[in-house]
This record gives structure tokens, C-alpha cells and sequence, in this order.
């Protein structure tokens, strides 16, 4: 008897646990996006395809300043009782920090043959010298052609006979929450350097 209920009761195991998986394959096959694809299979072929259009930008801004040179954190560390006031003018002037260049950089990715270039307004802004420096090494002088500060996007322009590879633009309506997305630059001058996310809202 003993055994008879326990065979039984193993039937009934193997019975449910069929449902269950039929169950769910009906329900993945009534999905409308089934099978699901979590993860692509990889992203090397496209950092492959789009990295030699992805360039490394180089500024260089004049910064004036006036005023005396202060301490570290802007005040004279003696205050209103300075005993050396007005001796360092004595033999070199007034005590003003003279202007300097200030380098800077960023990423940017070519959209077009004929050299225009796009990347990020507050990386140009400003700038007395742009250089585009591409994956092999081949280097341009770049000249602003536009800016928008509120999206924060600039377009460059070099000129070169050479043959420069480029970036098509996607179109950013057919774009959807979920959807994964890469992302190829220069960040603090490290070259070439690639992450992927998904698209959150």
C-alpha cells in the first residue's frame, strides 16, 4: 500500500511538473518579442566599424587673469598687517599673474568625407587652437563651424584631401527605452576607449 501511494504520488510530481513546462513555453510563445535576446552576441565588430572615425580633440585656451596673486585660497595670508607690502613692486612691478594657456580635450566622430566633425561645445568653447588627432595618429588643425551651448554640441571642420572614414547618424525617433546602446571615445585623454549600456528612459 505503502509503495502504491508513493508511486503514485511520484506520477503526480512528473505530471505537474510537465504543466508547468508546457505552461511556460506557451506563455514565452505567446510573447509578441519572444525568444527575448538579453545581450548581444558582441560589440567588438562595431567598435571595429566606427573606431577609426572616432577622434581625439586637443584645445588650447588663453585664460587672462587681473588682480594681485593671492594665497591658495584666494587671501593674503598676512591680511591688512602685510609687513611686505609694497616691496615685491618695488623691484618687479606689480604682483599680477600674467595670462597663461590652458589645455584641454575631448572626443569627437566625423559625420562627413569633406572633414566636419562633431563633438562637444564645451570642449571648443573658447578655444585659440583645435586639433583632431584620428586612430592613426594622422593629426588636423579644426576650425569651429557652430555651437549650441544649450545641447551642448559643436561641429568642427578640417581640411584634408585625405580620405577620412565617418559615423552615420541613427535616427533618434526609432530609438527605445530598453534598446542597447555603445559608446566609443577619449575620455581624459585615453584613447579609444569603449562601454555599453541600454537606453533607461
Amino acid at each position: 500500500m505503502t509503495r502504491t501511494i508513493s508511486i503514485t504520488r511520484s506520477i503526480i510530481i512528473v505530471m505537474m511538473t510537465g504543466l508547468l513546462l508546457v505552461s511556460g513555453l506557451m506563455i514565452a510563445n505567446a510573447s509578441p518579442n519572444a525568444p527575448v535576446r538579453m545581450v548581444p552576441e558582441n560589440f567588438s565588430n562595431l567598435a571595429d566599424i566606427v573606431s577609426p572615425a572616432i577622434v581625439h580633440i586637443r584645445v588650447e585656451k588663453t585664460v587672462k587673469t587681473s588682480g594681485p596673486a593671492l594665497g591658495p585660497f584666494g587671501m593674503n595670508p598676512f591680511g591688512k598687517n602685510n609687513p611686505f607690502k609694497g616691496h615685491p613692486e618695488r623691484f618687479f612691478g606689480p604682483n599680477t599673474q600674467p595670462e597663461f594657456k590652458q589645455p584641454g580635450q575631448g572626443s569627437g566622430f566625423v559625420i562627413d568625407k569633406k572633414g566636419y566633425i562633431v563633438t562637444n561645445n564645451h570642449v571648443v568653447v573658447g578655444a585659440d587652437k583645435i586639433k583632431v588627432v584620428f586612430k592613426d595618429e594622422r593629426e588636423y588643425d579644426a576650425e569651429i563651424i557652430g555651437r549650441d551651448p544649450v545641447t551642448d554640441v559643436a561641429l568642427l571642420k578640417v581640411e584634408t584631401k585625405d580620405s577620412l572614414p565617418t559615423v552615420a547618424l541613427g535616427d533618434s525617433d526609432s530609438l527605445k527605452v530598453g534598446e542597447w546602446v555603445m559608446a566609443i571615445g577619449s575620455p581624459f585623454g585615453l584613447e579609444q576607449t569603449v562601454t555599453a549600456g541600454i537606453v533607461s528612459a
